[in-house]
């Protein structure tokens, strides 16, 4: 049993860009889904995929790389609330990734969204990660 299904969410995705993997498989959820269809809006990723098979389902995820280099789009991928300590931020104490060049993914009353995006709607939520 998983007690923080973010966190290994998270975790896959790190795993598959260190071992330089194309695609990464993690079982589905309708946050997790949310927070990829975040992603790859955002450019971090390269494609998505939901298979409904079985009970849960998949979510497959096509890393992106640059195609000379092949340094990958996600740097670093920070887990911030975590199931023992929730983080919460207003609209006045939203945090700032990188200085505006990485993205917090927030859990808002209107859907999950990017810091920017909630900064727009003047909405507050739940800090669920860091990436750049």
């Amino acid at each position: 049993m998983n007690t923080d299904p973010i966190a290994d969410y998270l975790t896959r995705v790190r795993n598959a860009i260190k071992a330089n993997h194309r695609v990464v498989e993690i079982p589905a959820s309708n946050l997790k889904k949310e927070i990829t269809k975040v992603l790859f809006d955002k450019g971090y990723i390269a494609n998505y995929k939901f298979e409904e098979n079985g009970p849960q389902g998949l979510i497959k995820i096509a890393l992106k790389y640059h195609p000379i280099s092949k340094i990958p789009a996600i740097r670093t991928l920070t887990r911030v609330s975590k199931p023992g300590l929730r983080k919460y931020a207003s609209v006045e104490t939203m945090p700032r990734v990188l200085n505006g060049l990485g993205i917090a993914v927030m859990s808002t009353s209107k859907g999950v969204m990017t810091d920017k995006e909630a900064r727009v709607q003047n909405v507050g939520g739940e800090v669920l990660c860091y990436v750049y």
